[in-house]
Formats: C-alpha cells, structure tokens, sequence
C-alpha cells in the first residue's frame, strides 16, 4: 500500500499522572514521525496551563518549549495539535470567559500551531452555573454555541477537534446527535468506541457514529494508556482489534501513551504500522520488529521472554500464552502421565524464566531507561521465576504434593504484595492451588 489510508494517524499525551519531559516529547515526536505517523497531540492532565490555569497565557520557558515541539512536529513532517480543557471552570454564557479562551488559542496559534483541541471531557454532566442553566437547555447546546464560536474566531486553514463530555458508546447516543447536529460540520469529533478502553474498533460501529454525527470519527484510542485503575497493568502488548477497513469510515486514530515514556514506544510502533497498512498489518510481527526497535538486538530474547507475560489490557484476552501452557502441560505430566517429563519441562521453564530476569535487571542492557521504568514487573517476573523454579525442585525431590503448600504459599504473597499484574491468572491460579492458599479478588495478605 503506498499511501497509508487514514489520514490522521498519531498519539497524545493526554493520561493521568506525571507528564511526559519536554525531551520526551521531542523524542516521541521522533519516533513515531520516523514511522509514518503524521500528528502529536499535546494535552498532558497535569499541565495548569491547559486545566487549572487555562486562562492564563503562554510565557518564558512554556512558550519556548511549545515553539519547539512545533518546529520538530514540522521537522517530521507532522502536524501539532495543542487542546485546551477549559471545561471544569468555565461559563459558557459568559462573554469574557469565551473572550478568554479565544485569546489563549490566539497566543498558541501565534506560535505556528494549526490545529487546536478543545476537549471538554472528564467534567461533570451537567450545567454547574446559574447563568449557563439559564441561557441553555443543556450541556450539549452549550458545548454547540461554545465550540462554533471557537471555530468562528479560528483563521483559516487552523482545525478544531473536539472531544465531548460522553466520548463512548454505540456512536447511536442522543447527546452525539445534538452535538452533531448543531456542530459546524467543519469540527471533528473525537470517540473511544465503545468503551473507554475498547477492545476493538468495529467498521460498522463507525459507519453508526457517521451517520449519528454527521461526521467521521476520529478514535482516541485508550491504548496502551494504564493510568487510574490500570496503573497495575503494563501495556506493552501489540496493537489488536482494529478492523483493517476501519479507514473507510473514519479519519483516523488518536493513540494515548503511558506515562511510561520508553515502554509507550512498543505499542506506538505496532499502531504506526497498522496505520500504515491496515489490510497488511501481522501483530505479532509487527511486535517482534517494534521490541527490536526499543531494546534492541542483545537484550530482545530476554525481553521477549519478560513480554509475552504481561499482555494483560483490553486488547488481550491472553495473559501470558506461553508460560500458561508449559505450567500446565507439566503439571499434567506429573500427576496422570510421564513424572519425568513433567519435571524436565519444569526445569526448563525455570531457567528460562531466571535466566531473562536476570539478564534484565542485572545485567547491562542497552535501553536502560526502559528497564527502570518497568522495574516493579521486572521484579514480580523474576518473583515468578523463583516459584516455577521451587516446584521443579520439589517435583524432581517429589516432594511438590507434600511441601507445596509450606514451600508455595511464601512466594504467591509476595507476588501479590508486588502489586503488578505479571503472568495474569496463570501463576496465582498454579501457586493458589498447589499451596492451598487462596485470596479474594483484589485481597493483598
């Protein structure tokens, strides 16, 4: 395919938590400009001066760092997209709130921006002032008046994205058809699909929002993003569940990263080439390349090894495929068939495991800020290597049904004490059973 099909294809910085550095964002902008993504969108939730402090205008080194990540955007051949979340605070009957926020865009848009976000998510239902509920029937009507003025007061050739208050579902929702209905059908829309974290993005569901909004969806696509109550999940997983003819009824897709900056560059390399050829796109391929790319060539057997167990996120229905097996197949060897064969198989899963923990966390690597971000599941990987190395121990002395519970029971604490999700269900289920320790969803001894 020579042309990539979706026209906008990008990431944002738009979790919960620290911000990226501004080096970050010059790296990231980098990297995936390097593998044909075409927008960075800059809406970090701890930036004041796009939340809290909306009103209040870019100076000093805020103003030079934004003029920077202009230049590099346009250095890669990409577009900046700065967005401003103004909805907690402002008055959407008042002229000098709206007066406020088109003077902030002016300031930004002095600065070579072209493309303004204004994202008006995360932020309560309904209308919060006496004057708002006054002068409109709702939220929707007010975010129509808001948004179209905002277009109004744009030069020409500067877009406007939105993002509304209800940015999931079916793309069938009443408050979607008001909004499309009343937008200037020059403004984007940004959607989830349905969920906030989907696991697939359907073309039939997009054709739905088209048809609701009047517009083609641009998917904000919460992967691999882990903030608020995934914080334990690390999403370095492949990208998955997007239909390959998504492009016919959409403008493209909208990443969020991780806080997590260099992990957030394994994920962002597989969407770049499912962007980039949707109908040719193999994930698993696609992954191998992209933790090559990151860690590369010494440490990527180890990696690998560390990777394929933590594929736990909404994209994934299989924690950690490889290991879930083995354990299991040895397991069934040792209690219905060959002992032997059990206990070899043990061996070899143990050293395998060990030895790509070790490696990792001990030995020189070549991206090393990759293995400090990750360190808690580096140690909860290697918490369950030393388990599947203490039953090969007990199973090759056959002491696994005797000793198990005293000998098991320590490590499935502490894996749980570590409070990552490394291997899924498939270690503390083995351990559970094999040490008769049991805990409750969510229960840390």
């Amino acid at each position: 395919m020579s042309r990539a099909p979706f026209e906008v294809r990008g990431v944002i910085e738009g979790f919960y938590g620290h911000r990226w550095s501004h080096e970050q964002r010059l790296d990231v902008i980098d990297f995936v400009g390097a593998r044909g993504m075409n927008a960075f969108m800059y809406s970090p939730k701890d930036d004041p001066l796009l939340r809290e402090r909306w009103r209040v205008p870019y100076d000093g080194d805020d103003q030079t760092r934004l003029t920077e990540l202009v230049r590099r955007c346009r250095a890669n051949e990409m577009e900046l997209t700065w967005c401003l979340s103004p909805g907690l605070s402002i008055r959407y009957s008042d002229a000098t709130d709206v007066d406020a926020l088109n003077a902030k865009v002016s300031s930004v848009l002095a600065l070579g921006v072209t493309r303004i976000g204004l994202f008006l998510d995360d932020i309560p239902r309904g209308l919060q002032h006496a004057d708002d509920q006054a002068a409109f029937s709702g939220l929707e009507e007010a975010h129509v008046a808001l948004c179209n003025k905002v277009l109004g007061a744009l030069p020409s050739g500067v877009d406007l994205i939105v993002c509304p208050t209800e940015y999931w579902g079916r793309g069938t929702e009443p408050s979607l058809a008001e909004l499309g209905a009343g937008l200037d059908p020059r403004i984007d829309l940004f959607w989830t699909g349905r969920a906030i974290c989907s696991a697939t993005l359907d073309l039939d569901d997009a054709v739905a929002f088209e048809r609701t909004a009047g517009r083609p969806p641009t998917y904000w696509d919460n992967y691999p993003v882990n903030d608020v109550d995934m914080g334990y999940e690390l999403h370095i997983g492949p990208y998955r569940g997007r239909d390959p003819q998504l492009w016919k009824a959409s403008r493209g897709i909208i990443a969020n990263g991780m806080e997590l900056f260099e992990a957030s560059k394994i994920p962002f390399a597989t969407i770049a080439d499912y962007l980039r050829d949707p109908m040719g796109y193999e994930p698993e391929a696609s992954w191998r390349q992209a933790m090559l790319d990151v860690v590369g060539t010494v440490d990527l057997e180890a990696f690998s090894v560390f990777a394929d167990n933590v594929r736990s996120s909404c994209l994934s229905a299989d924690d950690a495929p490889i290991v879930e097996g083995e354990l299991s197949r040895a397991l069934f060897e040792l209690e219905h068939g060959d002992a032997g064969t059990g206990r070899a198989q043990l061996d070899a899963l143990a050293d395998r495991l060990l030895g790509a923990a070790d490696h990792l966390l001990r030995g020189p690597v070549v991206n090393q800020a990759l293995i400090e971000e990750i360190r808690p599941w580096l140690v909860g990987f290697e918490i369950g290597a030393q388990a599947v190395r203490k039953m090969a121990d007990l199973a090759g002395t056959g002491r696994l049904d005797e000793d198990g519970p005293a000998e098991l029971a320590p490590f499935l604490i502490r894996l749980r004490r570590a409070r990552v999700r490394v291997f899924g269900d498939a270690m503390e289920m083995t351990l559970s059973v094999l040490s008769g320790t049991m805990f409750r969803p969510g229960e840390v001894p």
